[in-house]
């Protein structure tokens, strides 16, 4: 991306950044990820700074061969101005070799992350029924994948 601001950086996620990426997973999910969880994914966790700022994060679960997506976020003021993709294409460039797929879930009506997603080159491979609790029932994960080979 030609016009991203020069100070933009994705690198690991410290144990500093996890306040910052709390406070965006609240912002954005309806069922945010506790201080817990963060932590035990620590070491697969790339954040995105603008501004000596984290402003989004990607969390990125490495299994043998294959590569999940779990959680991608980005602080709404932020959003839709192409550091999402950056986020995505950069965290994709830095999986190791071995990896040949990378796979993810996404609610069925989150337009923007699937429109991301498959502007990243990710197809519908599934869904999963009533995945997602809401406030008005169960809402369907639409499950996506991308091959690296």
């Amino acid at each position: 991306m030609n016009n991203l601001p020069k100070s933009l950086c994705i690198r690991p996620m410290g144990q500093t950044d996890i306040e910052a990426v709390i406070a965006i997973e609240t912002l954005n999910s309806k069922s945010p990820w506790s201080e817990n969880q963060f932590q035990q994914c620590l070491q697969w966790t790339q954040v995105l700074v603008l501004d000596d700022t984290v402003v989004g994060f990607a969390v990125v679960a490495e299994m043998v061969d294959q590569a999940e997506l779990q959680n991608i976020s980005l602080h709404p003021d932020h959003s839709g101005v192409g550091l999402g993709s950056e986020l995505l294409d950069t965290v994709i460039e830095r999986l190791p070799a071995k990896i040949n797929q990378i796979y993810l879930e996404v609610r069925v009506l989150n337009f923007s992350a699937i429109r991301l997603y498959s502007k990243a080159g990710f197809t519908e491979i599934g869904q999963r029924r009533g995945y997602y609790a809401t406030e008005y029932g169960r809402e369907d994960a639409l499950l996506m994948g991308y091959s690296l080979c």
